[in-house]
């Protein structure tokens, strides 16, 4: 009777291990915000459909890209999603490796522009956002990038610091404005050096806006559009200016790393992700403007969105690697002339 349990016993041990060794894990590297919008849209579902485990990961860019170095001979991360010039710099850091399109079911449906965004297709676009400016239209018209110049706003502009994600985009539109599209940029800062003192703050985080327009203190800044929204909550009189020059913004990207060990579910996940019924719920969360061409919304959401094949047309977005290849430049030129 004994052997006959120890059998069971050693039987039971080896069906566990076994088991455990064929569990399927995808070990996946993103932002930190929306995790529980995005556990119900998106992991949990996942998860049911592939019979795997998808383990998550959070933290910032630098942190993120500082991990992958760490673990380039041995990769514990399957794909990551970061943003373009992350993007570029993990694959000159040769972290990552070419996306194989031909897998991806979805990949069709998508934006021309976040089909290859860095070229070489090492990324695909999943969302993206317009830069612009939000105005209060009682007060100003704005239909040129310069107009925050001018002297009806001087006094009421909230800027943003060249340090977040929005300062050089809004610093590429104001060159281009001159005709001065240079990467740069010194032409830019040179003229928000010689109207600092027409700025009310050189912000850092968006949410500092909605109480300076409130209090009118401000009366134009330049934003994501992911911000807009609690600029429509308002009740004032406001809108999102489209300048002669056209608008810009940013693209968030999903990468393969190389060597990745599940390859095969990193690339379920990621057509998973763009697809339609997937990109649509997110959208509708207001989490990510849609990179899926076939994802339809309401007006009163997509208002909120960067959304349709026109606005995708019409973005002026940074090549990655002028971003990449030039910011060290940027802050330090910003710190001599505009000061912190």
């Amino acid at each position: 009777m004994r052997k006959i349990l120890l059998a069971a016993s050693t039987a039971l041990l080896l069906c566990s291990a076994s088991a455990e060794a064929q569990e399927r894990k995808l070990v996946i590297s993103v932002y930190g915000f929306a995790q529980d919008a995005f556990k119900t849209i998106l992991y949990d579902p996942f998860e049911a459909k592939c019979g795997c485990k998808v383990v998550v990961e959070t933290g910032n860019s630098v942190e993120r890209l500082a991990k992958l170095e760490a673990n380039k001979s041995a990769p514990v991360i399957d794909m990551a999603v970061v943003a373009t010039p992350d993007a570029l710099a993990a694959s000159r850091a040769n972290l990552i490796e070419p996306i194989d399109v031909s897998r991806l079911s979805n990949y069709d449906k998508l934006y021309d522009i976040a089909k290859d965004p860095i070229g070489g297709h090492l990324s695909v676009g999943y969302t993206f956002y317009a830069t612009s400016i939000v105005y209060r239209s009682d007060k100003v018209t704005i239909n040129s990038w310069n107009d925050l110049f001018s002297k009806e706003l001087a006094g009421r502009v909230a800027f943003p610091n060249v340090t977040t994600n929005q300062g050089p985009p809004t610093l590429y539109m104001i060159g281009k404005a001159m005709g001065q599209n240079t990467p740069d940029l010194k032409a830019p800062i040179e003229k928000v050096a010689e109207h600092k003192d027409d700025f009310v703050t050189f912000y850092v985080r968006s949410s500092q806006l909605t109480q300076l327009m409130q209090q009118e203190e401000i009366w134009a800044a330049p934003i994501g559009r992911f911000a807009w929204e609690g600029f429509a909550k308002m009740n004032m009189p406001l809108k999102w200016a489209t300048p002669k020059e056209g608008q810009t913004g940013g693209m968030n990207v999903m990468v393969l790393v190389k060597g990745a060990k599940n390859k095969d579910l990193a690339y379920q996940f990621m057509d998973f992700w763009l697809s339609t019924e997937i990109q649509t719920k997110l959208a509708e969360r207001l989490i990510d403007s849609p990179a899926n061409k076939e994802v339809k919304l309401d007006p009163k959401v997509a208002e909120n969105l960067t959304y349709g094949e026109e606005t995708a047309k019409s973005l002026d977005l940074q090549p990655a690697d002028a971003i990449l290849d030039n910011r060290e430049s940027w802050i330090s030129q910003w710190n001599a002339k505009v000061g912190q």
